[in-house]
């Protein structure tokens, strides 16, 4: 099955896909096992951050080399890449899916750029999926001491994603309803009914992604994929889950030199986190 056909099945059944970002072997392995165990599809990503670390097509092979070895639809997002050039680039490597994020942009500019991101994408590829980002959603992925205010300004309008969506062509939309990158010190206010009408604006063929996932419960979850979310992202939770266990095994055992002896703790973490979203977001037995 195709991308979409699973993204359509999420609407018609009411779940939504896990995407996990990785920046090491031992992320993806965690992503994948937990996938594999709970036979459901997969995305992964790796923001332009984590492409530089690993490497364009090093993250492409690792993923055939996975998808290959347990047999379940993984799917490679370049995830929030913020320059043509990048997107590219990304493109061209073997990428599954992009995110092309001009959100930063004017709106008119995040049209154009989105626009010609889709066009040389359905170029090279038309079974790519390019996923566009409208409105400011703050924070970073990682753990943020302070509070972050969430300005009625940053939030996505439904008849803003209408018009984006009828004139860039993308395929999914990642809208600002309240959501945060990262963990802040305030836990994300996501408005539910505008998730609704941001759905009911851009149709039953554009599927939306909720960004900033960590640190939202569950009740929020199962509320955002009954008001239309298909695709949840988490990133700082894991990195949390995996640092904390690095640093209890360098801890626990000063004398390893063995470096997987003293990274499966934290891979084994990555997992149970995983697990317990996957399963939150009523994808399990999906394939």
């Amino acid at each position: 099955m195709t991308i979409k056909n699973y993204l359509k099945k999420t609407t018609e059944e009411k779940w939504a896909m896990g995407h996990f970002n990785f920046s090491e072997d031992e992320a993806l392995r965690a992503i994948v096992e937990s996938a594999a165990k709970l036979k459901t599809p997969i995305f992964i990503g790796t923001s332009e951050g984590e492409r530089k670390h690993v490497g364009l097509k090093q993250a492409v092979n690792l993923v055939k080399a996975f998808q290959e070895e347990f047999g379940i639809p993984i799917f490679l997002n370049a995830d929030h890449h913020k320059t043509l050039e990048s997107v590219k680039k990304a493109i061209d490597a073997g990428y599954d899916a992009i995110l092309a994020d001009f959100s930063a942009k004017p709106f008119e500019e995040n049209i154009q750029l989105t626009k010609q991101s889709v066009e040389y994408a359905k170029s090279k590829n038309p079974d790519i999926i390019v996923e566009g980002e409208l409105g400011y959603i703050r924070g970073e992925s990682k753990l943020q001491r302070e509070i972050i205010e969430i300005k009625p300004e940053d939030l996505t309008k439904p008849e803003d994603a209408a018009q984006f969506i009828k004139e860039t062509g993308v395929d999914m939309l990642a809208p600002a309803v309240g959501n945060i990158h990262g963990i802040a010190a305030n836990a994300p206010k996501l408005d539910f009914q505008r998730i609704a009408d941001i759905k009911k604006a851009v149709g039953n063929n554009v599927y939306l992604v909720l960004h900033g996932g960590s640190g939202m419960s569950e009740s929020d979850f199962k509320n955002a994929i009954n008001a239309g979310i298909s695709m949840i992202h988490i990133n700082t939770e894991i990195r949390v889950a995996f640092t904390e266990a690095l640093r209890k095994s360098v801890v626990e055992m000063p004398e390893e030199t063995t470096p997987y002896k003293i990274l499966t703790p934290g891979v084994e973490a990555m997992k149970k986190v995983i697990e317990e979203k996957l399963k939150v977001f009523n994808s399990l037995n999906k394939i």
